[in-house]
């Protein structure tokens, strides 16, 4: 069978956590066919979630690709997870789909992580259809969460869909179907066939009116995209059912709008139309740009691969999954074709790799029956082979070679100490921590050599707590942990000018040099240090001695702050002057000087300690509200807003992470039971004097 590009999806489900991203992943699957029973989180018997922590959770932590067939069109889905602990599974994949699924619970609406996410599909122009899950809901409220779209995402939803009815079967008007606002249809789904018989009817007059309305503001919007429909009304005319949908189509590709459905994975209500929507309204990979390189050999030269398989070969490498056999390379191919037994280049690392074996995907695993020999351009493949690329590299061919840009990641807040139990274990360990980093790029470990203990790092406490399971229960280590601690930064206060001097005698040579430099804090404190070289051209240090000096007072940057060696955020520093003489003023010398002239600046201009800050939002009845909201101002939190969602009051705060140790648990144990609160990472903020002191003495 030929492949054909232009049927084919590269699609992620994205969400906050428990709004039913799994939940609709399997759901597609069934219906689809790819699987014969449906799975549930609950049970633990998710195709996608088949790690045991996430079985025992009933949380998604990694990202896991499925392919399945939906009437004439080929789908790559990509289920993420919803906890900000794992939201580089989210970067990551959205950095290579085509198009996302972004899923609402119908009754908590737009939440923490819903804005993240959004976020991040924003930075990588990933166009977007919304389904709003659980209609079926106490508390459901299709309007609220549709019209809080707008405000707090900066999307334009559109509704192809509404509900008919909402809430649990013993309220007055339960949900049991949707409305076909493109067709004007009522559609029920067969709870006897778990979803898959579909029963198309008129819709019910009490309805009408309603329909009618949002069929009109849907046409409206039709009327902006197409002049053709525009025309077409003006003459009084009825608008062809795919001149709608060509119109919505095109409003998604190019982002001016979020086609919005609705239903119940749980019970298959609405989930057949959301998939001919992923094919009816996003974007195959030949209807995105192409993609943008540069040449490695020549760093400046832009250049381009259109998706297209007669294009040269290039993918760029998305996760790394560990495994006896050889390592899984998850690649998104971009242009050309990969081919089995072949070599490629990375150019990142400057180095050829083999591509062994290829293939399909199926959860976290390769597809038992899915060998393949060749891969076209816009697929997505496991690869066995490469040895040397990590997560965001570029493959390419080697006689033609692009290096695309990578994944960035955000830094890690939270570290925790670890060190083996026994001398045997240690390489062991240290194999593993090395495999660990491979496989998540927001993972850190870094060995004391002093204390002979390992600091790791990660997201947050769920991250590492997930890390400290994985090494003692599935890679059977004995390890001790420690109390995880706050990822600190440091920064300055004020603007200092100062001098430093090199001015020694090694042997018989009089050594000298005289630098001065300026620091001054940055309006971001999450910035990254900016070091100028500002010398006027009458110092005239020869090139070897300025570039010493400047790589100095570079390395001495990276190494972190004088309080405690933390890293070093929103600090500018510019070299002003220089003083040199005849002999004696080389390299050694002006490294010497920019050191101490480092040093006395970081001094003078007053270090600050910084601390992570997060935002958080608590979902709670208005009865235990009281508490929670003193339990935050307890935790140094500035409360920011409280908003009405429903039946449910929301808290919004930001608070700082040392004082948030726990605070899932808190929140359970105040509202018994009933409220739930999320965080993300939101900056950085000067910690209190007693935290900076403690660091001094």
């Amino acid at each position: 069978m030929t492949f054909d590009i232009s049927k084919l999806r590269n699609i992620g489900i994205i969400a906050h956590i428990d709004a039913g991203k799994t939940t609709v992943t399997e759901r597609m699957l069934f219906l689809s066919g790819a699987k014969h029973r449906v799975g549930r989180v609950d049970h633990g018997t998710t195709d996608t979630d088949d790690d045991p922590e996430e079985q025992e959770r009933g949380i998604t932590i990694f990202s896991a690709c499925v392919k399945y067939g939906w009437k004439d069109f080929n789908i790559n889905l990509l289920d993420t997870p919803g906890h900000v602990d794992f939201t580089a599974e989210v970067e990551r994949c959205l950095r290579v789909l085509d198009g996302a699924v972004v899923v609402f619970s119908a009754r908590e609406g737009v939440e923490a992580q819903s804005e993240t996410v959004w976020r991040q599909a924003d930075r990588y122009n990933v166009p977007r259809i919304v389904f709003i899950n659980k209609m079926d809901r106490e508390g459901a409220d299709f309007e609220t969460v549709f019209n809080d779209i707008e405000p707090r995402l900066g999307g334009c939803p559109l509704a192809v869909e509404l509900p008919v009815g909402q809430g649990p079967a013993h309220v007055a008007d339960p949900f049991r179907g949707v409305i076909d606002l493109v067709d004007m249809k009522m559609l029920e789904f067969d709870p006897e066939t778990e979803g898959k018989e579909i029963t198309e009817t008129d819709i019910p007059e009490s309805h009408m009116d309603e329909a009618l309305f949002w069929r009109e503001q849907m046409l409206e919007k039709v009327y902006d995209l197409s002049e053709e429909a525009a025309n077409l009304a003006m003459e009084e005319k009825e608008i062809p059912r795919e001149l709608i949908l060509q119109a919505l189509r095109q409003g998604c590709i190019d982002r001016t709008i979020q086609p919005v459905l609705c239903g119940s994975a749980l019970h298959g209500i609405g989930v057949q139309p959301l998939m001919t929507a992923v094919g009816n309204f996003l974007p195959s990979p030949l209807e995105r740009p192409p993609v943008e390189g540069v040449d490695p050999k020549k760093n400046d030269k832009v250049l381009i691969r259109k998706p297209d398989s007669k294009e040269p070969f290039c993918g760029l490498v998305f996760k790394i999954l560990p495994a006896k056999t050889g390592d899984n390379y998850w690649i998104r191919v971009y242009s050309g074709q990969l081919k089995q037994n072949s070599r490629v280049q990375c150019p990142n690392r400057d180095k050829k790799e083999n591509i062994a074996q290829l293939w399909q995907i199926h959860a976290t695993k390769k597809d038992r029956d899915g060998q393949i020999d060749s891969v076209e351009a816009g697929d997505i493949c496991c690869v066995i082979g490469p040895r040397f690329a990590i997560t965001g590299d570029t493959v390419c061919d080697t006689r033609e070679m692009i290096e695309l840009p990578s994944i960035k990641f955000a830094d890690t807040v939270l570290s925790m100490a670890i060190e083996s139990e026994s001398t045997s274990d240690k390489k062991k360990l240290e194999d593993t921590l090395d495999m660990l980093r491979r496989q998540d790029p927001t993972f850190r470990a870094v060995e004391n050599e002093e204390t002979g203990q390992t600091l790791i790092s990660g997201m947050g406490e769920l991250h590492l707590e997930v890390i400290q399971h994985r090494l003692t229960r599935d890679f059977g280590l004995n390890v001790k942990f420690y109390k995880p601690r706050v990822n600190y930064r440091e920064t300055v206060a004020d603007k200092a000018d100062v001098v430093g001097q090199c001015n020694r005698q090694i042997g018989s040579t009089q050594m000298f040099a005289r630098l001065n430099v300026s620091v001054s804090p940055l309006d971001d404190v999450s910035a990254p240090v900016l070091v100028f070289d500002r010398l006027p051209p009458e110092v005239g240090l020869p090139n070897a001695v300025r570039q010493a000096a400047m790589d100095e007072i570079r390395e001495r940057a990276a190494g972190g702050g004088l309080l405690a060696g933390f890293p070093l955020s929103g600090v500018r520093i510019d070299v002003t002057d220089a003083e040199m003489h005849e002999e004696g003023s080389d390299e050694v010398a002006f490294r010497i000087a920019a050191g101490d002239a480092f040093d006395r600046g970081m001094e003078k201009a007053t270090p600050v300690l910084l601390e992570p800050v997060m935002k958080v939002e608590v979902t709670t009845p208005e009865d235990y509200m009281g508490e929670l909201v003193g339990d935050l101002q307890q935790r140094r939190a500035i409360i920011s807003a409280t908003e009405t969602r429903g039946a449910m009051t929301v808290i919004i705060a930001d608070a700082p992470l040392k004082e948030l140790f726990g605070y899932s648990g808190a929140v359970r144990s105040l509202s018994q039971g009933r409220a739930a609160g999320s965080m993300e990472p939101l900056g950085y903020q000067p910690a209190p004097k007693e935290d900076a002191e403690s660091f001094m003495f």
